[in-house]
């Protein structure tokens, strides 16, 4: 078997590996099949299928804040508070309309100005039962949750502008200048919403040295593919001056046991933060998928507050409700960008200190994210200009040299590979010529191809821009639909002609440097697999390999207008007569001395 056969198989091995990985079923898909089957196996057994426990932990609250309450149920610490008539207080602001609750003192719903959701609604970040907030403690042997108690506020609806700000006032009462206190406020130019909890009077009453504050929030479908967006929605947390997350892939709960800075439920494009800042003490996290449609995760959280039985205790908190904007949680501080995942190791670093620079800096001219784009990759191309130009010269010498090494096969045969690997060594060193010249040049070039792998899916800036046929950047854009098969039910018509130019670039390559065997096909296949690899990725990403393929074949046809392969040749025999001393590395030195023995041993 030569070397060629080798790469090609175990090319051929990792992209069928890779293909198994690809197409494995999903969190989700696993927990359907799951519930099908057991719902199956109730049913022959005469009882009733399985309920969605989303739906179900939804009617139980339903139930519970319905049932009526004895009166010994008020007689028990805040029992006065466990009925009561909600009342909805809006906090509004430029960025953001807040629906405080008297139940519970939450946030119940949240609306982001200028943003809708996939289907033209407007996007509502949460609303109704899918958020929970409280404080949960003991006091005299009963159970608290404030979520479940009813707050009493005398202030009414706020809408604040620019640097002005407002705030609101809920309580919680215990007995005679004895509460909880709960003040929300809300600045006129963001996307931040403080609340301060005071405790008054009851510190005698809670003998803890910590209590629990709970959140709880199921987040629903705002992007068209929801399948994305659950791939990129999780728990991020700032622990001991370090940021983290749960598995996007699965389900995942987690003890945080050092000082925790601030908790964020991520979605895709949108994040509810979290923080504190003297911080709690600890937490645990959980984050959970769901069989439902048009839920995106579940997500849950309940850290500690430090908390004193000798004095009345406060703790000032923020919650941000915005968008996942690289520069506008770079603009808030506390690490808030590091969510958005830019990749890892060199690729991050590609992305925060060059990419997004560079993007902001081309942002200020107003110009169609398209434009954007395409400056972007045109920029990049040139930069990478001399490695492209030094990998297709490093051909061009293979090219050339390739009749003399036909020749040395013929000559040793294909029987001795050692030997023909010698030989074929020697002509390389004395005709000046590096094989992995052409290969190193495009590895260094690899981490921004990668780097922009990571990008363009998380660029909030794409969310609802329109470029050409393409109507949403951040999604897939759609040529035709069908029914499902094998987990495909579109064809996206800039991932087509994304394949297309790179098969025509390939077919180029071949052409120019002479691939044979199977080499010469893996070219052909690879695009092939990305095509379903990357058909239900953002358009964004897609249109960016496009424009890099097509102006890669470009700079190819402009470098081989330049390139004079009979000069080349005259160079490479003027080495050979000429050869200059070269120093070996010692892994050059290694491996001539590993193919002389081999060559012995075979004699």
């Amino acid at each position: 078997m030569d070397r060629n056969t080798l790469i090609g198989l175990l090319l051929m091995f990792g992209i069928i590996a890779g293909s198994f990985y690809l197409m494995k079923p999903s969190e989700v898909e696993i927990k359907k099949e799951q519930v099908l089957q057991d719902s199956l196996a109730r049913v022959k057994k005469g009882l009733a299928p399985l309920a969605d426990s989303t739906k179900a932990n939804t009617q139980l609250v339903a139930a519970q804040a319905a049932k009526p309450l004895d009166s010994a149920a008020l007689k028990l610490p805040f029992g006065a508070t466990k009925v009561g008539t909600e009342k909805i207080i809006t906090v509004e602001n430029d960025k953001i309309i807040a629906k405080i609750s008297s139940k519970g003192g939450r946030v119940k719903s949240v609306q982001l100005k200028g943003q809708t959701n996939f289907n033209g609604k407007p996007l509502v970040l949460f609303e109704g039962d899918h958020n929970r907030f409280g404080l949960k403690f003991n006091v005299g042997g009963e159970n608290i949750n404030t979520n479940d108690l009813f707050f009493t506020s005398e202030d009414a609806d706020v809408k604040v502008t620019g640097e002005d700000s407002k705030s609101i006032k809920l309580q919680l009462a215990y007995g005679a200048d004895q509460y909880i206190e709960y003040v929300y406020t809300i600045k006129g130019n963001g996307y931040n919403l403080g609340l301060d909890i005071n405790t008054k009077g009851i510190q005698n009453k809670i003998d803890q040295k910590t209590i629990a504050l709970d959140w709880e929030t199921i987040l629903l479908q705002k992007e068209q593919n929801i399948d994305s967006e659950r791939q990129k929605s999780t728990i991020y947390f700032k622990e001991a001056g370090n940021v983290d997350h749960l598995s996007e892939a699965k389900d995942e709960e987690k003890e945080l046991k050092e000082k925790v800075e601030w908790i964020a439920f991520k979605q895709h494009y949108f994040s509810n933060i979290l923080s504190s800042k003297t911080g709690f003490s600890t937490a645990d996290v959980n984050v959970k998928t769901t069989i439902e449609a048009d839920v995106v995760k579940l997500y849950s959280a309940t850290a500690r507050l430090d908390y004193a039985t000798q004095k009345d205790n406060s703790y000032s908190l923020n919650f941000f409700f915005g968008p996942n904007q690289y520069k506008t949680l770079k603009a808030e501080g506390h690490d808030f960008h590091k969510i958005i995942n830019m990749g890892w190791g060199p690729m991050r670093w590609i992305n925060q200190f060059i990419t997004v620079p560079v993007f902001d800096f081309l942002d200020n001219f107003h110009l169609s994210y398209g434009i954007v784009i395409l400056v972007l990759t045109l920029l990049l191309k040139l930069v990478l200009s001399p490695l492209t130009y030094k990998s297709y010269l490093s051909m061009a010498k293979m090219r050339v040299l390739k009749p003399q090494l036909d020749e040395i096969k013929a000559k040793v045969g294909e029987d001795n590979a050692v030997l023909l690997q010698q030989e074929q060594m020697k002509l390389y060193k004395t005709a000046g010529v590096n094989p992995l010249g052409g290969c190193l040049p495009l590895v260094l070039q690899m981490p921004f191809t990668i780097a922009f792998f990571y990008f363009f899916p998380n660029l909030f800036e794409l969310r609802g821009e329109s470029f050409l046929f393409m109507k949403d950047m951040s999604t897939y854009d759609t040529l035709f639909s069908f029914s499902p098969i094998f987990g495909v039910n579109h064809v996206s018509l800039m991932c087509v002609l994304m394949t297309l130019t790179t098969l025509l670039t390939t077919w180029y390559n071949n052409a120019t440097s002479g691939a044979t065997g199977q080499m010469k096909y893996i070219g052909y296949i690879m695009p092939l697999i990305f095509f379903f690899v990357l058909n239900s990725f953002p358009a964004g990403l897609n249109y960016y390999y496009f424009l890099s393929a097509i102006l890669t074949f470009l700079t190819q046809l402009i470098i081989r207008s330049m390139v004079n392969d009979d000069k080349i040749l005259a160079k490479l025999e003027d080495n050979k007569k000429n050869p200059k001393v070269q120093k070996k590395s010692s892994f050059q030195s290694r491996m001539e001395e590993a193919m002389r023995q081999a060559q012995q041993n075979k004699k």
